[in-house]
């Protein structure tokens, strides 16, 4: 059973009231972890139909834009709507060391996912150490 919390009630009105006039992108919740030599980013997108996504990689910016249309009915009378349409971006600057060109993305249950491999150079390797075993001969003279 769910308690009536009239502070979260009175922030999303605000949110709503001071949201309703919003015509620029909206930003997407985000999560992004390293897995060996990859980075994954996971971007929230729900009811974003996968033709709308849009992934660009510019240099070392990457840009995720997606769009999300909301059926209108003119019959309906709304109660709430709470559920917002528009265009959603996220641009975030790629840092050196990584594999631009063999990026891939992938969108499943709502959840856009997003590889970034590390480049062959960036990855940490082994250097090998040379030696020079042969004695060295040291010349005395006696006197």
């Amino acid at each position: 059973m769910a308690t009536y919390d009239p502070f979260r009630e009175m922030e999303r009105l605000a949110n709503n009231f001071l949201d309703t006039g919003r015509r620029g992108p909206r930003q997407m919740p985000m999560d992004l972890y390293r897995a060996g030599d990859h980075y994954v980013l996971s971007a929230d997108l729900p009811g974003i139909d996968p033709g709308s996504v849009d992934v660009d990689v510019d240099g070392q910016l990457l840009t995720i834009r997606a769009e999300r249309t909301l059926a209108t009915d003119e019959q309906a009378q709304w109660i709430t709507r709470e559920r917002t349409g528009g265009t959603f971006l996220r641009q975030l600057s790629l840092g050196q060391g990584l594999d631009t060109e063999h990026i891939s993305a992938s969108y499943n249950n709502g959840v856009l996912s997003v590889t970034i491999p590390i480049s062959e150079k960036a990855k940490p390797r082994k250097i090998e150490i040379t030696t020079q075993n042969a004695p060295q001969q040291i010349e005395s003279s006696a006197t």
